[in-house]
């Protein structure tokens, strides 16, 4: 039987705990605030034609920003202090975060509000997401990495668990006000977290790299596209989970209300379980490890993605829907957890922030996506436009798996 190793960078590495608990606010903050804008502003829409439109593009809208700030972001972490970059940004957010919960408690709140706050806040979590998953290699030697990448994703699905359901049924009793303060504490949270932390590891680049801002964005795109073919390839098909399945997650407001006909404390519960299910796979590779080849694991991941929100669209009943959505989110978090820790053990630290900020720049297209999803929404019905979802993603995995030989070789 293989070794039960979940603690083993936590327990070894003080750093990787402060970088964890760091990650650990940053992501409930982020759920936190996913679940409560899409209610905040299905309240404010409540009963327009655009309803569902407008819920399902503001969930995506703080991915768009890493189009155009993402990979700039990757240039400034590998040419600057990581960590202090991420707590200059984190500090602007709890900020930002506080001021909009009074403007919300005011009552002067719109939608394009809603829409400004989140997109702001993109801007910032374009920059800091992927600079906070580079810390990590700078916190544990090269051996430990895919383990400390698997027990750092119980950070992304355990606060998915436990952040919804709290918001949710803070929703509905006491309001949106203090759901965005609890969400600015947070990200101070996440401040204090970093200030005692080293980077042991880190990697210094020799003078002679040192080139121009540009230089070293060229640099990057070259390294994915030629320097090493499987990175490119994961990032590709990166794009099924993160940007065509993404919008499911954006339209469970809409979900619950039209179809299962429940409130927003169903709707919280519903993310949970969500959670629930990515913790439970978070659990078991941070605890076993990757126990078969992790190329053909992304591949299989996908396709079970696809097929499980073919199914979440048929699932009018509330057990079958909890059932499916736990399922879905076990394939998500199987994939990105699995594929992440391939880029982060193939790439050289002098290179990390860069390759790891254009791992996550086909979120950017999560607003589109979003965009169309909502529209065809409003157009047919919400089990239409997720069986849509479904047969898009289904059949790009499938390509993948018939075309990418040199991902079904990784180990």
């Amino acid at each position: 039987m293989p070794r039960i190793q979940l603690l083993d960078s936590w327990r070894g590495y003080p750093n990787y705990r402060l970088i964890w608990t760091a990650n650990f606010f940053a992501n409930s903050a982020q759920w936190l605030q996913l679940l409560t804008v899409g209610w905040l502003v299905q309240r404010l829409a409540e009963g327009g034609l655009a309803t569902p439109l407008l819920v399902v593009t503001v969930g995506g809208l703080n991915t768009l920003p890493g189009l155009i700030v993402s990979p700039w972001g990757g240039v400034m972490g590998d040419r600057l202090d990581r960590r202090k970059l991420v707590m200059a940004l984190q500090a602007l957010m709890a900020v930002l975060a506080l001021l909009f919960a009074f403007f919300v408690r005011s009552g002067a709140a719109e939608v394009w509000h809603a829409y400004a706050y989140v997109f702001i806040s993109g801007c910032c979590i374009s920059i800091t997401q992927p600079m906070s998953q580079a810390l990590i290699a700078n916190t544990v030697p090269r051996e430990n990495l895919s383990n400390a990448y698997a027990a750092n994703v119980l950070t992304i699905t355990g606060t998915r668990f436990i952040g919804p359901f709290v918001g949710g049924v803070l929703i509905a009793n006491l309001g949106f006000f203090w759901n965005f303060t609890i969400e600015s504490l947070l990200y101070a949270g996440v401040v204090l977290a970093l200030l005692p932390m080293k980077t042991p590891y880190f990697q210094e680049r020799c003078a002679e790299d040192r080139g121009s801002v540009l230089r070293d964005l060229v640099e990057g795109v070259r390294y994915v596209w030629s320097g090493n073919r499987a990175i490119f390839l994961l990032i590709a098909l990166g794009m099924i989970p993160n940007v065509v399945l993404q919008p499911l997650m954006f339209m469970l407001p809409v979900f619950t209300e039209q179809v299962l006909n429940k409130g927003a404390d169903v709707g919280g519960y519903l993310l949970a379980v969500n959670g629930g299910g990515g913790l439970v796979a978070a659990l078991m590779m941070a605890s076993l490890g990757f126990l078969f080849r992790r190329g053909p694991i992304t591949l299989t991941a996908a396709i079970a993605s696809s097929a499980l929100a073919l199914a979440f669209a048929q699932a009018q009943w509330l057990p079958a829907a909890f059932v499916i959505i736990a399922m879905f989110a076990f394939s998500q978090s199987w994939f990105r957890t699995t594929s992440g820790a391939l880029i982060q053990t193939l790439v050289p630290d002098t290179l990390r922030s860069r390759i790891t900020s254009f791992q996550s720049y086909g979120r950017g297209f999560v607003v589109p996506a979003s965009l169309l999803v909502g529209w065809l929404t409003g157009l047919t019905s919400v089990p239409f436009a997720i069986t849509v979802m479904g047969l898009v993603s289904l059949a790009g995995a499938l390509a993948f798996l018939a075309t990418a030989s040199s991902l079904r070789r990784l180990e």
